[in-house]
């Protein structure tokens, strides 16, 4: 049984944006004139971006594109993205593609598309007055949602002690989105939904940012456990994060008295589902995103149509699954045999 499908967001700073590859030859297009798409992925160290990017050549070549992949050097290198969207620019790409690290990169996508090139975004939709052509996302609202509302019922009786590991200071939106989500699954009034921190729920014991990897997540669980050792859950912002807030549980002794819920679906944090390191984990799909947002630029090439967006969001909807091994009245989910299936990384 497939859980509901639906998604949201971005990032924010500065690095040298790296051209990781060619599908083809040349700067334009392939000696058999072959359509150039670029494709901006927001870092090479995320095993999300690097399947995606996979999926992106695959696909690629079965529609007879001329791909490029540029990355920059981290969740919020919004610098290096406009540098890369200009150098696609120039080149006369036909399409781009692009995991936008935050709304500074609107102006230059406007001048593609002033170039008459037409810009997707993928994972991370931009804002509304973004103009954008079409994105291909998970709706990270309902993955943080999915998780909120599993752990709420896995708690059952006992008093809740939560805290939240997020990404950033930045208020980036799909860090907001799955932060928010998680919370509104779980049943706790969000005040401003748009804004993480500002919620006066007792059940609230704190929060952290850990930059959304492994030592950031061992770090902030350190300081949440040292503010309050009483914590018994813990949301994530990624399975890499939950892994490192696991280690400083297991280092305090706390491995039985806190669950761990995150997103993302990637085969390192399913196995850690498996073995009961994580207890559920909202899965997302990132072939699915490539595939799909090539088939739209196929689509528009051939005869100028544009996306359609998936159950009155502003986005095409690319998936998200509920997996665990504790099922929960109530909330749908998959076990870990679909999970290790359908992983990536």
């Amino acid at each position: 049984m497939h859980a509901r499908t639906r998604s949201i967001v971005a990032a924010t700073a500065a690095g040298a944006m790296v051209l990781l590859g060619l599908s083809g030859c040349g700067t334009q297009a392939s000696s058999n004139g072959e359509p150039l798409v670029g494709l901006v992925i927001k870092t090479q160290d995320n095993p999300f971006y690097v399947k995606m990017t996979e999926g992106a050549e695959d696909e690629a070549k079965n529609l007879g594109f001329n791909l490029q992949v540029a990355s920059g050097d981290g969740q919020s290198d919004v610098d290096s993205q406009i540098k890369a969207i200009e150098n696609f620019t120039a080149q006369g790409a036909k399409a781009i593609l692009v995991t936008p690290a935050g709304d500074g990169i609107i102006p230059a996508v406007k001048k593609a598309q002033a170039a008459g090139i037409v810009v997707f975004a993928m994972d991370s939709p931009l804002g509304s007055e973004s103009g954008i052509d079409g994105t291909f996302a998970t709706d990270n609202q309902l993955a943080g949602q999915l998780v909120g509302e599993w752990a709420k019922a896995a708690l059952g009786d006992t008093e809740p002690r939560i805290a939240t590991l997020d990404l950033s200071t930045d208020q980036i939106p799909v860090d907001v989105a799955r932060n928010q989500g998680f919370l509104e699954g779980f049943g706790i009034d969000t005040g401003d939904p748009t804004k993480m921190w500002d919620e006066s729920d007792p059940r609230l014991i704190g929060h952290e940012v850990t930059d959304a990897n492994e030592a950031g997540g061992r770090t902030g669980m350190e300081k949440l456990l040292q503010k309050d050792p009483t914590i018994n859950l813990v949301y994530t912002i990624n399975e890499p994060t939950a892994a490192g807030a696991y280690q400083a549980v297991t280092a305090a002794g706390l491995e039985g008295q806190i669950t761990i819920v995150s997103v993302d679906g990637g085969c390192p944090g399913v196995m850690n589902v498996q073995e009961g390191i994580i207890a559920a984990t909202s899965m997302q799909f990132p072939l699915e995103m490539s595939k799909q947002a090539l088939q739209a630029v196929k689509a528009y090439l051939d005869d100028g149509s544009k996306p359609a967006n998936s159950d009155g969001l502003d986005f095409t909807n690319t998936g998200v699954t509920l997996v665990t091994d504790q099922p929960q009245d109530g909330v749908e989910s998959e076990d870990t045999a679909f999970g290790l299936e359908q992983c990536w990384g």
